[in-house]
């Protein structure tokens, strides 16, 4: 299915295969697409991945997709971001099962980053989601009837995890078809960025089940189209750098010359992520200490 024709009934319950449901939250949006999807795995005692925005309805219709005699024993979210996050707890007190991340909101990320005063970011951050269980990269869990193996993929987000189960990989925001991921500092760092999706190149899986948007059938093709489109902006960021000092937000506009006025600003974020992926390779300097709004020369 392409995104063009994903348009699934929020709160229903879809089989994608055998194991695996899927329930979309009603959280459309230029930034979560149709919404946020929710995902099922196994039968019987069943684990979550992504609970979802706080919404009661939401809720509702994770417990309705359960079948009869069935019960939740996990709840996965890939990063703490509102849209993936914010039921984890509510999901858990209903249903007694364990919550599992890489860690709280501040877990992965860089240090350096965080320390910036005037950096900006934050955007969406689920300030107070704790895990009951932390999870490492390459920790592998069994269920009932699944077995899934955490790798850990800060890029988007310093405590962002991929979930690879059978020949898919639950990808999170940090692989999607219908669109690029928002890279905004301090909790997102390009660098890492690159990094993790160099290391789901090396995977095996081939299919990708995204936070939003429809499934991916060829996963490897996707991500070497997203490592060449990162690598593309990079480009054209010291293109347009080349011309004279510039913010991070002139060069957006510069740059993101097809990109609708209200998403802008998002696009100013990763061209900031990309300004100081840049400053680490000594290709640009801002003048004065890295801020959002600070001018950068290139060098």
């Amino acid at each position: 299915m392409s995104n063009e024709d994903f348009d699934p009934r929020p709160g229903a319950c879809d089989w994608l295969r055998t194991g695996l449901r899927r329930v979309l939250a009603p959280n459309p949006s230029p930034m979560t697409f149709r919404g946020t999807n929710t995902y099922l795995l196994g039968e019987g005692h069943v684990a979550v991945i992504d609970p979802g925005p706080l919404d009661p309805a939401h809720l509702d219709a994770l417990m309705a997709a359960l079948g009869p005699g069935e019960t939740i024993s996990h709840i996965f979210v890939t990063h703490s971001h509102l849209d993936h996050s914010a039921l984890a707890r509510p999901l858990a007190q209903a249903t007694g099962a364990p919550v599992l991340a890489f860690g709280n909101s501040a877990a992965g990320r860089r240090v350096d980053l965080a320390a910036l005063a005037g950096l900006g970011g934050g955007e969406g951050i689920d300030a107070g989601f704790a895990p009951d269980v932390r999870l490492a990269h390459g920790d592998r869990l069994v269920g009932e009837g699944w077995q899934i193996e955490a790798l850990h993929t800060p890029g988007h987000m310093g405590n962002h995890i991929c979930l690879a189960w059978q020949d898919a990989l639950f990808t999170g925001d940090h692989v999607m078809g219908w669109a690029s991921s928002m890279v905004s500092p301090p909790d997102g760092d390009l660098a890492a960025f690159m990094a993790s999706l160099d290391l789901l190149a090396g995977r095996p899986e081939r299919v990708l089940f995204p936070g939003h948007g429809a499934p991916v059938a060829d996963g490897p093709a996707r991500i070497v189209e997203l490592t060449a489109h990162r690598r593309k902006r990079a480009a054209r960021i010291s293109e347009a750098l080349a011309a004279g000092p510039a913010t991070a937000q002139a060069l957006a506009r510069a740059v993101y010359t097809d990109t609708p006025p209200a998403l802008l600003p998002a696009a100013t974020r990763n061209v900031l992520a990309h300004l100081i992926e840049m400053a680490d390779k000594s290709l640009a300097e801002p003048e004065g200490q890295i801020t959002a709004t600070a001018l950068w020369h290139r060098l």
